[in-house]
């Protein structure tokens, strides 16, 4: 069932893709190059922040780890976010949970 005041269709494709789209406006420091996304790991969920195409602007983000948690725990998409060039792991950081 759709409803027609929505902004988009109500399938878990577009709910992942609107919560993208929030955190990146939440978070507007993002690079567009930066892809964003999130993957389950054992028992939660982390995003990932791949900067394959944008590997100069990596250490200018992780300065801004705060920022970056905040917005993923606003918006509750998981439990760490994890830093990428391509597949090579570069940084993790866990988002402790809300007091």
């Amino acid at each position: 069932m759709n409803n027609p005041h929505l902004p988009f269709e109500c399938t878990t494709a577009e709910l992942e893709k609107a919560a993208i789209q929030r955190f990146r406006t939440l978070v507007n420091l993002l690079p567009s190059q930066c892809q964003v996304f999130r993957e389950p790991w054992d028992c939660s969920t982390v995003v990932c922040l791949d900067f394959a195409q944008c590997p100069h602007l990596l250490d200018f983000i992780l300065e801004q780890e705060p920022l970056l948690m905040e917005g993923v725990k606003e918006l509750g998409l998981g439990n760490a976010i994890v830093f990428r060039l391509g597949k090579k792991l570069m940084g993790w950081k866990v988002i402790l949970p809300l007091d």
